[in-house]
Protein backbone atom coordinates (compact mmCIF):
# COMPACT_ATOMS: atom_id res chain seq x y z
CA UNK A 1 0.00 0.00 0.00
CA UNK A 2 2.91 2.37 0.53
CA UNK A 3 3.39 2.70 -3.26
CA UNK A 4 -0.07 4.23 -3.81
CA UNK A 5 -0.02 7.91 -4.73
CA UNK A 6 -2.33 10.81 -5.33
CA UNK A 7 -2.52 10.37 -9.11
CA UNK A 8 -5.25 11.24 -11.61
CA UNK A 9 -5.39 10.50 -15.35
CA UNK A 10 -8.17 11.93 -17.53
CA UNK A 11 -9.00 12.03 -21.22
CA UNK A 12 -11.69 14.40 -22.36
CA UNK A 13 -12.75 17.58 -24.13
CA UNK A 14 -12.18 21.12 -22.92
CA UNK A 15 -15.36 22.96 -21.95
CA UNK A 16 -14.09 26.54 -22.09
CA UNK A 17 -11.10 28.50 -23.33
CA UNK A 18 -8.35 28.39 -20.69
CA UNK A 19 -8.04 31.27 -18.24
CA UNK A 20 -4.37 32.33 -18.17
CA UNK A 21 -2.62 34.54 -15.64
CA UNK A 22 0.97 35.77 -15.64
CA UNK A 23 2.95 36.18 -12.43
CA UNK A 24 6.11 38.11 -11.69
CA UNK A 25 9.19 36.48 -13.16
CA UNK A 26 7.32 35.20 -16.20
CA UNK A 27 5.57 32.29 -14.48
CA UNK A 28 2.19 31.28 -15.90
CA UNK A 29 -0.92 29.78 -14.35
CA UNK A 30 -3.96 28.46 -16.17
CA UNK A 31 -7.39 27.13 -15.20
CA UNK A 32 -9.79 25.17 -17.40
CA UNK A 33 -12.42 22.44 -17.24
CA UNK A 34 -12.52 19.06 -18.94
CA UNK A 35 -15.50 16.77 -19.60
CA UNK A 36 -15.06 13.01 -19.42
CA UNK A 37 -17.69 10.59 -20.71
CA UNK A 38 -18.49 7.09 -19.52
CA UNK A 39 -20.92 5.00 -21.54
CA UNK A 40 -22.80 1.97 -20.20
CA UNK A 41 -26.09 0.12 -20.62
CA UNK A 42 -28.70 0.27 -17.87
CA UNK A 43 -30.84 -2.67 -16.69
CA UNK A 44 -33.23 -2.14 -19.62
CA UNK A 45 -30.36 -2.25 -22.14
CA UNK A 46 -30.55 1.46 -22.93
CA UNK A 47 -27.21 3.09 -23.68
CA UNK A 48 -26.44 5.82 -21.12
CA UNK A 49 -23.63 8.40 -21.34
CA UNK A 50 -22.56 9.92 -18.04
CA UNK A 51 -20.57 13.17 -18.35
CA UNK A 52 -18.41 14.38 -15.46
CA UNK A 53 -16.77 17.82 -15.33
CA UNK A 54 -13.34 18.28 -13.73
CA UNK A 55 -11.55 21.52 -12.86
CA UNK A 56 -7.89 21.64 -13.92
CA UNK A 57 -5.06 24.00 -12.95
CA UNK A 58 -1.54 24.08 -14.39
CA UNK A 59 1.62 26.06 -13.80
CA UNK A 60 4.85 26.81 -15.65
CA UNK A 61 5.63 24.93 -18.88
CA UNK A 62 2.36 22.97 -18.84
CA UNK A 63 0.42 26.23 -18.53
CA UNK A 64 2.39 27.64 -21.49
CA UNK A 65 1.47 24.61 -23.63
CA UNK A 66 -2.18 24.93 -22.66
CA UNK A 67 -2.18 28.64 -23.49
CA UNK A 68 -0.60 27.99 -26.90
CA UNK A 69 -2.50 24.91 -28.11
CA UNK A 70 -5.67 24.26 -26.09
CA UNK A 71 -9.04 25.83 -26.91
CA UNK A 72 -12.65 25.02 -26.14
CA UNK A 73 -13.49 21.62 -27.65
CA UNK A 74 -9.89 20.35 -27.76
CA UNK A 75 -9.38 16.73 -26.77
CA UNK A 76 -6.53 16.23 -24.31
CA UNK A 77 -5.12 13.66 -21.91
CA UNK A 78 -3.79 14.88 -18.57
CA UNK A 79 -2.04 13.42 -15.57
CA UNK A 80 -1.79 15.13 -12.22
CA UNK A 81 -2.86 15.05 -8.61
CA UNK A 82 -5.98 16.04 -6.69
CA UNK A 83 -5.77 19.31 -4.76
CA UNK A 84 -8.37 20.37 -2.18
CA UNK A 85 -8.50 24.00 -1.12
CA UNK A 86 -10.90 26.44 0.47
CA UNK A 87 -11.55 30.17 0.18
CA UNK A 88 -13.92 32.81 1.50
CA UNK A 89 -16.37 34.13 -1.13
CA UNK A 90 -17.71 37.69 -1.48
CA UNK A 91 -20.57 36.94 0.93
CA UNK A 92 -18.11 35.72 3.58
CA UNK A 93 -18.98 32.03 3.15
CA UNK A 94 -16.27 29.37 3.14
CA UNK A 95 -16.21 27.45 -0.16
CA UNK A 96 -14.38 24.21 -0.91
CA UNK A 97 -12.86 23.32 -4.29
CA UNK A 98 -11.32 20.12 -5.64
CA UNK A 99 -9.03 20.50 -8.68
CA UNK A 100 -6.59 18.42 -10.67
CA UNK A 101 -3.13 20.00 -10.67
CA UNK A 102 -1.83 18.99 -14.11
CA UNK A 103 1.77 17.77 -14.36
CA UNK A 104 1.62 16.08 -17.78
CA UNK A 105 -0.35 17.03 -20.91
CA UNK A 106 -0.91 15.13 -24.14
CA UNK A 107 -2.65 16.88 -27.03
CA UNK A 108 -5.01 14.64 -28.99
CA UNK A 109 -6.73 15.18 -32.34
CA UNK A 110 -6.15 18.21 -34.56
CA UNK A 111 -4.29 20.27 -31.95
CA UNK A 112 -1.71 17.50 -31.62
CA UNK A 113 -1.07 17.66 -35.37
CA UNK A 114 -0.78 21.46 -35.19
CA UNK A 115 1.71 21.27 -32.32
CA UNK A 116 3.79 18.65 -34.15
CA UNK A 117 3.87 20.78 -37.30
CA UNK A 118 5.17 23.77 -35.34
CA UNK A 119 7.87 21.73 -33.56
Amino acid sequence: MYALKNKVQLIGHIGNNPEVRNFEGGKKWTRLSIATNETYRNAQGVKITDTQWHNLVAYGKVAELIEKYVVKGSEIAVEGKLINRSYIDKEGLKKYVTEVQVSELLLLGTNAAKAAAEA
